[in-house]
């Protein structure tokens, strides 16, 4: 049971993360670019791939953030909607 159930969780969240795994062989290909301008000593090019790899982790990160916010407002929703506590009231609500 464990084992598919864990297959359904990486059906599941795969295709969320696809924007995550974008970014993050962006910043790969940046930080390679970076350390081929290092061995060849051009300062340039050091600076522009340093500042494209930022710009790559930033977009990663808020890719991150934003998945993690939707995912609590299922959450959320599913706990409110949660027919065990008393009148619907999620877990936030007063217990008699």
């Amino acid at each position: 049971m464990t084992v598919r159930l864990a297959r359904l969780a990486v059906r599941a969240l795969r295709p969320a993360l696809l924007p995550v795994q974008f970014a993050l062989m962006l910043f790969t290909l940046r930080l390679g670019r970076l350390r081929a301008a290092r061995a060849r000593g051009d300062r340039g090019a050091i600076s522009i791939e340093l500042a494209l790899a930022i710009i790559a982790l930033v977009f990663v990160a808020g890719a991150v953030a934003t998945a993690l916010y939707l995912l609590k407002d299922r959450v959320v929703k599913r706990v409110e909607q949660d027919p065990n506590m008393p009148g619907g009231a999620g877990a936030g609500g007063a217990t008699p």
